[in-house]
């Protein structure tokens, strides 16, 4: 599977089965991580640990406290794409990690990425 990374005009073709996207929430300053399998349907979440609780941050019922984080199974489906913008109010962006390395994205205000299944018509 191949993972498209759409931003400024340009795609980026990652040959992966699986991504990390990790940020930091922007009230709180706390750390998000979500895990996700690229599907030639789209993009499913596996799995999400946030590291504390706070505005908009309340771990989900069936969450487990493991290891500092609240680690749970989001109840979503397939995800045709992920839109990711940068707010500007944490000095980072999204960071998205594969077995290939980690790369930041959307660090200056303003910045829409685009992340789907480039298996997707």
């Amino acid at each position: 599977m191949s993972l498209c990374i759409l931003a400024a005009g340009k795609t980026v073709k990652l040959a992966v089965a699986a991504f990390t996207l990790s940020w930091t929430h922007s009230v709180e300053r706390t750390r998000w991580q979500e895990d996700w399998t690229v599907l030639p349907s789209g993009l499913q979440v596996v799995e999400a640990r946030v590291k504390g609780s706070g505005a908009g941050m309340e771990p989900p019922e069936g969450s487990v406290l493991r290891d500092g984080w609240w680690t749970y199974t989001p109840g979503i489906g397939t995800q045709p794409r992920l839109v990711l913008a940068a707010s500007g109010a944490t000095g980072e962006g999204w960071t998205l990690c594969t077995d290939q390395g980690c790369r930041e994205l959307g660090k200056a205000a303003g910045d829409t990425i685009v992340l789907e299944s480039c298996a997707r018509p």
